[in-house]
Formats: C-alpha cells, sequence, structure tokens
C-alpha cells in the first residue's frame, strides 16, 4: 500500500509539476497513476492534502540529507554549509518546490497558507541556527537579521540568473559562493555596528514551542559525541580508533536521520563501547547513554 500510495505521489506531482496544480484534476491523478476515486480517497483527503504529504515528503528528504552532511564533521565549517544550501537549491530546483509554492501562495485555502508560512520559518531558523555554528555564538543577536538577509539575496540571485541564463553561464555553486561571501560582510557589518531588526525571541511567537527542547537535546548528542571523539585521541589502536569513531557517527545519524531511530541497536552499541579499558570513557560513554535515554523521550 506503501509503495501504491508513493506511486500516486510521484504521478501528482509531475501533473503539479507540468500542468500546474490549480488546473490538474483529482480525474487526471486517478488516469495518470491509475486508481480508483475510492483508492485516492483512502489515501488522500483532498488535492489539497496531496500537495501538502509532497512537500513534507521532500522537505523531510532534504533535511535528512543536509544533517547527514554534518555527521563527523566541524559544524562551523562554512565548506559544508555551502554544501547543504547546494543540496537545498537542487532540491528545489528538481522537484519544482519554489514554483509550486509561489501558486499555492495565491490560493484561497487557508491551511495550505498557513502550511507554507510554517515552513517558511522552519527553515529560516534551520538559518539562523546553522549561521550560530559558523559565526558563534557572540554573533547570535544579529543572525536571525543576517538569514533573512541571505535568503533573499539567494533567492533573487538565482532567480535573476534564471532569467538571463543566455547571458550568464554561472553554476549552481558559483551562485552560492557569491552569495556566501556577501553573507560574511553582512554579518561583519551588522555585528561592528551592533545593528538588530528582529530579535531571535520572535521565533518564539512565529513557531511557540517549536521542538525547543528536542534541539537542545540534539546539541547535548552532538558535544558529548565531539568529546568522546577527543577522548579516543589518546588510542595508539589506529583499527580501534577508527571502529569507534564510525560506531560514535552511526549512533548520531540514527538519532537525527533515520525516522525511527533503532535505540535496541544504538543501547547495544553504547553498551558493547564500555569494554574499553577506561574508567573516564566508561564514564561519558554511560553520559551519552543517559542523554540518548532523553532524546528519544522528546521523538
Amino acid at each position: 500500500m506503501k509503495n501504491r500510495k508513493q506511486h500516486v505521489m510521484n504521478v501528482a506531482h509531475q501533473l503539479f509539476i507540468h500542468k500546474g496544480f490549480q488546473a490538474t484534476s483529482i480525474q487526471d491523478i486517478l488516469e495518470g497513476s491509475n486508481i480508483s476515486k475510492g483508492t485516492f480517497y483512502n489515501y488522500f483527503s483532498s488535492k489539497n492534502e496531496l500537495l501538502l504529504e509532497i512537500f513534507t515528503d521532500s522537505y523531510n528528504e532534504l533535511e535528512k540529507k543536509r544533517e547527514k552532511l554534518l555527521i563527523g564533521q566541524n559544524r562551523s565549517d562554512i565548506e559544508i554549509f555551502i554544501k547543504q544550501i547546494e543540496l537545498q537549491m537542487e532540491t528545489n530546483k528538481r522537484d519544482k518546490l519554489i514554483s509550486l509554492f509561489e501558486e499555492v501562495t495565491v490560493s484561497k485555502d487557508e491551511d495550505l497558507k498557513q502550511f507554507f508560512k510554517r515552513t517558511q520559518y522552519v527553515n529560516l531558523v534551520w538559518m539562523n541556527e546553522r549561521l550560530i555554528d559558523i559565526f558563534g555564538e557572540d554573533k547570535k543577536p544579529y543572525l536571525l537579521d543576517c538569514a533573512v538577509m541571505f535568503t533573499g539575496i539567494l533567492h533573487h540571485n538565482f532567480h535573476y540568473n534564471y532569467l538571463a541564463k543566455f547571458y550568464s553561464n554561472a553554476s549552481t555553486l558559483q551562485v552560492i559562493r557569491y552569495s556566501v561571501e556577501r553573507l560574511k560582510k553582512i554579518v561583519e557589518d551588522v555585528s561592528n555596528s551592533n545593528a538588530q531588526l528582529l530579535d531571535p525571541e520572535i521565533i518564539e511567537q512565529w513557531l511557540p514551542g517549536f521542538s525547543e527542547k528536542k534541539r537542545g537535546y540534539k546539541e547535548r548528542v552532538r558535544q558529548q559525541i565531539k568529546y568522546l571523539k577527543e577522548l579516543l585521541e589518546v588510542i595508539e589502536d589506529d583499527e580501534m580508533r577508527g571502529k569507534y569513531r564510525d560506531s560514535l557517527d552511526f549512533v548520531q545519524e540514527e538519532l537525527f536521520i533515520s525516522r525511527k531511530p533503532k535505540i535496541f541497536l544504538i543501547e547495544s552499541i553504547l553498551f558493547t563501547m564500555k569494554d574499553y579499558p577506561s574508567k573516564r570513557w566508561k564514564e561519558q560513554i554511560e553520559v551519552l547513554n543517559q542523554i540518548v535515554q532523553e532524546y528519544v523521550k522528546e521523538l
């Protein structure tokens, strides 16, 4: 059933891209995916709900891939951020998310409008958090403004480069790097001039209770894994050090990327890792285990 439903979503997505969301009828979707009307309504209550599921699937997949790029990496490395933005822009291009989004913004359906408004906020919060990773906590008061400006710069640079495609041969990566260089200057300028438009606390108004606790646990997991990797540096056995590093990366990947983390497997790996003959190591593995248990309750 899951594969069949996904097939319907894939067919509908292509129809929305080629015909437009408003111009595509449910009958078009029925004929394109070769299902009955009853089967369609068994999967979705309306065409709008179908579109929401398409967007949710696409965004969740993007979120997992962006997080995967960070596993085992330095979160302050701006090159990782550039790769994440490249992934996001390629996803938008492939799935035509922006054109569909723009069509829906003129819709009279309030549920669709609220969904996309929330999606914009969620993406802006992600951008803000990544800028904090890169530029540091001391610049945090100014980085929400910078995230807003960078999003606008990026969007318009891509838009006008596309319109000028016969005169410009700039690649996706070139546009992103150009925009990121402007971002660096903006962050430096607004922080030096102590300029602020948006107080980061406004995020709570936009997205009340938006996984604040969960994000806190994720950061604790990251920091504890980072600390454990530092402890591994004293191990002279390269094979053992590599094995433990891979195990820690697996734990982080399973928690942050899998929709249904295999908790029993994570617990088993952490238990096995206590075999290393160091009291400090055993204690810190147990600390990680406790954080994981708390984090799981928030999933």
